[in-house]
């Protein structure tokens, strides 16, 4: 029988922490963050013990207009190093590559030449080919690799078992756990960790965890992951991110008992930028429509135009979501 890894009073070593609060938060404000958001936020990862910064998207120009969004669809060298400087410290750097939308060839360079520790790679069930092949060329050039497997609560059992297969097979360091419609229960992440994790220790692979807040949840499923052995999380300052956001920084740092991890500069942030952000009229977190949304299992696309166009009528847009499915 299966046993948790570790209690809620013991630390594990293998545990670390991944800041998506660029990434997944420029989402909300079309990475639209000042220079000074920035800095603050990687000196508050700093002095919070956060393993590693996602700096954002390595989005192609041939596909997105940079006059549309700001430097973190993009995170080109020279933005990035205007941030971070060489980055001398332990913490390492990621960036998020969309298989389709990013010109991986051309716009990921060598890591000699980058301050980017961390390249993750995000991907559907059907694209993982084409995840397996930037795979191989980041790790050619010396970074190290995530795959995320988007939606995989739209994914048949056979099908995440063939994944986890040719993903096991492959040079990648990380296979992560996605809940991208906020829609999956503890019981059901802690099924879904065990079976990842069965791939891990088969492929010597290490199996990461990014939760959605639909229902909630996004906290307690991170937990749960983490309890049975996930060991890198995912986790916003303030939860921000695409529509009802991701596992607080604040709730993770402050449950996990590794004395290296530090609650107060992440508060102090939250006063000092995510206040005035929320102030300026930048929207995330949880909301009536994602929970509907995330209950059926649903892209929250719709939930996020519900919300964008002020409509609270609960109940007709809930069974306008029924009549689609």
């Amino acid at each position: 029988m299966q046993q948790r890894k570790g209690s809620l009073l013991s630390f594990r070593p293998d545990i670390k922490v991944l800041d998506a609060t660029l990434r997944d938060g420029g989402i909300c404000n079309d990475f639209r963050f000042s220079d000074e958001f920035a800095v603050a936020l990687y000196k508050m990862n700093l002095a919070a013990g956060v393993d590693y910064m996602e700096m954002g998207y390595k989005a192609s120009e041939k596909m997105f207009d940079r006059e549309k969004f700001g430097k973190y669809k993009f995170c080109r060298e020279e933005d990035l190093r205007a941030i971070v400087g060489e980055n001398k410290t332990q913490m390492k750097l990621a960036v998020m590559a969309d298989v389709g939308r990013t010109d991986f060839r051309n716009d990921i360079s060598e890591k000699k030449n980058s301050v980017i520790d961390m390249v993750r790679v995000a991907c559907y069930i059907t694209e993982i080919p084409s995840a397996i092949e930037m795979v191989e060329y980041c790790k050619k050039a010396g970074y190290e690799t995530c795959v995320n497997l988007m939606a995989i609560s739209k994914a048949r059992d056979e099908e995440i078992d063939s994944a986890l297969q040719l993903l096991g097979e492959s040079p990648v360091d990380c296979i992560y756990l996605v809940d991208s419609y906020g829609s999956l229960y503890p019981e059901q992440i802690a099924k879904l960790t065990l079976k990842y994790l069965e791939a891990g220790e088969k492929y010597k692979k290490t199996i990461g965890v990014h939760a959605h807040n639909n229902q909630q949840l996004a906290f307690g499923n991170t937990i749960e992951a983490a309890s049975w052995g996930a060991s890198l999380l995912d986790c916003t300052v303030n939860g921000i991110g695409r529509g009802a956001g991701n596992c607080s920084s604040e709730l993770l740092l402050g449950f996990l008992k590794n004395p290296k991890y530090h609650l107060p500069p992440v508060l102090r942030f939250i006063t000092d930028y995510m206040l005035p952000l929320r102030e300026q009229g930048v929207v995330w977190g949880y909301d009536i429509p994602y929970l509907l949304t995330g209950r059926l299992n649903s892209h929250p696309r719709a939930a996020i135009e519900c919300i964008k166009s002020k409509n609270t009528d609960y109940e007709a847009f809930h069974r306008a979501l029924l009549e689609k499915d």
